[in-house]
């Protein structure tokens, strides 16, 4: 397959480490990288298949002004949902492409030991079983691959388990202990599968590696910059301070306000979510701690 990496980050870089012992890959990003196989954007785009590694953020804006559609196979490996509006992502793409030449990249996958060749399992998601199976044989030996078509639920655990990942960071900042952080997780499983199933997700995805598996991952490492954000939170640091010493995108901040705003538009119970968009909100956390209790 020839490959295009779009978005260089510490995630691209990975993934293109990855694809590229089995295929013919080429990266992009705005900013130029001293990267082998380097490409400006306009040739990038000539490739049939595309890696899409940018934050969930900056999607839509990447599509507007960058994209040209010329056939092209999309894995977007980014998780979020879009703050400014509550979409997921295949909602804001689908402006762009369809569904049928779309996938999503989901499962546990920390981009510094997927750069060690480390081995992890990971799903594929998209309506069109040909396409996630081409992606799927396109996975070093190292990454074992799964496919689904619940696009959803892939979308929803990629999301939501960064959320959550604040929430345990919290938990671990203010020293609560190994009980209450594993509370908090399963209660989060359920959380999260609650809000998928509103939106027809499969129950079954949110025990599978994209689910559980994504969740537990980065609820409990400090290589999880959502984990490392809550963990801040806890010790008293404001969220500017954190964010500009993180250096990184933290991508669950911008999805706990889209979460916000879709529990509020459609009337959801997300007791854990709210309560870390509080916290973000100046809320103190033990504060929010003794209301999850109640």
């Amino acid at each position: 397959m020839k490959i295009a990496v779009i978005g260089a980050g510490k995630w691209g870089q990975a993934l293109y480490s990855a694809f590229s012992k089995n295929n013919e890959v080429v990266i992009t990003s705005r900013t130029p990288r001293e990267i082998e196989n380097f490409v400006s954007i306009e040739e990038a785009l000539k490739c049939e298949y595309l890696i899409i590694a940018l934050s969930a953020q900056h999607i839509r804006s990447w599509f507007a002004h960058n994209f040209l559609d010329m056939g092209q196979k999309i894995l977007i490996a980014s998780k979020g949902i879009e703050m400014s509006s509550g979409s997921f992502l295949n909602e804001v793409i689908d402006d762009y492409i369809s569904q049928d030449r779309l996938a999503f990249l989901g499962g546990p996958s920390f981009a510094y030991e997927v750069l060690q060749e480390l081995p992890c399992a990971l799903v594929i998601a998209s309506e069109n079983k040909k396409l996630s199976k081409k992606f799927q044989k396109a996975l070093p030996n190292y990454i074992k691959g799964y496919t689904t078509k619940d696009v959803i639920g892939v979308e929803v655990s990629g999301s939501y388990k960064n959320v959550l990942a604040i929430a345990s960071g919290i938990c671990d900042g203010l020293e609560l202990g190994n009980n209450a952080r594993a509370s908090l997780i399963a209660r989060g499983l359920v959380e999260m599968s609650r809000f998928g199933k509103y939106f027809g997700a499969k129950n079954r995805t949110f025990l599978s590696l994209a689910g559980a598996g994504d969740l537990f991952l980065t609820a409990s490492s400090t290589l999880s910059r959502n984990y490392r954000v809550g963990e801040a939170l806890a010790k008293g640091k404001t969220l500017e301070q954190i964010l500009q010493e993180l250096g990184e995108v933290a991508e669950g901040v911008a999805t706990t306000t889209a979460l916000y705003k879709i529990a509020q538009d459609k009337h959801l119970y997300l007791p854990i979510a709210l309560q870390v968009y509080e916290i973000l909100n100046g809320k103190e956390p033990i504060v929010a701690v003794q209301e999850l209790l109640n």
